[in-house]
């Protein structure tokens, strides 16, 4: 079977990633960067539409990369309806959902909508691959305490559905057999149970559950929470952003940088040192609560994202839980590559692809 050449479109707030791939090889790469006044004149995201669509076209230009030599487009999936996880055909209702908001704004929404532009001018099919409102929940596991508050999935579920297709295959099985448990450590902390190729429990690392991270705050006492929001008089945008960006390791440490702070750590700063490990401590209790959901049928345990890259920090987490399964280690978040990878599962006939309704 030939190679098939694919075009990956990754949408961030202040940039758009680029990524020309040969099967899984990438072949091109680029990070189209936008400053605070280019994205002003637009006060929403999908305002953003056509002046991110002027420059992927000029940034394809530059690269002398033809849109007739593809063979499919895939974008960053974003805020959509819940759905199950896989490579999904954007279709016209995908494509309204995206640009209403369905579930709020998130500049990876633009990531289906230039996809579907940008293929129908060569009449190729553009998709969208596990986006972070991929929900295969246990029904058991949406239960939380009040039934105002059902638990909801949101997760780092591209890079961890990657990262798993990936460890099945050097194992030379698919990811449907396996029961694995796989912490993605990034900026946000999520760690899922897998079993047999569905997300059956995860802790929602956006709004609060689980692990704290670099810049997330994690699981709090609600109690504590409220009496300390209501006695603040700060507003609900503001205590948003303590949450979510300035807590966590930050708001210990003043920093979200695992490097930094390793270097704190290097120098003889006990404190640094203390909130790190904490930061593993957490992370690992997260992990055996998922081997609990899974009853500790554990094929592997799976570390990925950034902070992956930390000897350290993956050694903090790990001998708290090697008793449990054996520890693979996938550093990094290849989003272009993971795009990339879960369009060709398709167009070699590995996997179906789905539809959104």
């Amino acid at each position: 079977m030939s190679e098939k050449r694919i075009l990956a479109i990754n949408p961030g707030s202040t940039s758009t990633k680029i990524g020309l791939f040969h099967d899984n090889e990438l072949i091109f790469e680029q990070t189209l960067r936008y400053d605070t006044a280019e994205l002003a004149p637009y006060p929403h995201i999908i305002d953003q539409f056509a002046f991110r669509m002027a420059s992927v076209l000029q940034g394809l230009s530059e690269a002398a990369v033809e849109l007739s030599s593809l063979d499919a487009i895939v974008g960053r999936g974003g805020l959509l309806k819940p759905i199950p996880g896989g490579v999904y055909l954007v279709n016209e209702a995908m494509c309204q959902d995206l640009r209403i908001g369905v579930q709020g704004e998130h500049a990876s929404s633009l990531g289906g909508l230039l996809a579907k532009e940008l293929a129908d001018k060569v009449n190729i099919p553009a998709f969208i691959v596990d986006p972070v409102v991929v929900d295969e929940l246990d029904d058991i596991a949406r239960y939380s305490g009040l039934p105002e508050l059902p638990r909801h999935s949101i997760f780092h579920a591209l890079n961890q559905k990657a990262v798993a297709h990936r460890y099945a295959q050097d194992l030379g099985k698919e990811y449907e057999e396996l029961n694995l448990i796989i912490a993605h450590l990034g900026g946000g902390i999520t760690v899922g149970a897998h079993r047999l190729g569905r997300v059956v429990d995860v802790n929602n690392g956006l709004n609060g559950e689980g692990p704290f991270s670099p810049e997330r705050a994690g699981g709090l006492a609600s109690g504590d929470l409220m009496r300390l929001v209501l006695a603040s008089g700060r507003g609900e945008e503001d205590w948003g952003r303590r949450l979510v960006g300035q807590g966590g390791m930050a708001a210990y440490l003043g920093t979200n940088s695992g490097r930094e702070v390793q270097a704190r750590i290097t120098a003889g700063d006990q404190e640094a040192k203390f909130v790190y490990d904490a930061m593993a401590y957490q992370t690992a209790k997260e992990v055996g609560a998922c081997a609990v959901v899974l009853q500790g049928n554990i094929d592997a345990i799976i570390l990925t994202g950034g902070l992956a890259y930390d000897d350290y920090f993956v050694q903090q987490i790990s001998h708290r839980i090697s008793f449990l399964a054996p520890i693979k280690v996938y550093p990094g978040e290849d989003e272009l590559l993971a795009l990339a990878e879960g369009v060709l599962r398709v167009l070699k006939g590995l996997q179906v692809v789905q539809e959104y309704a």
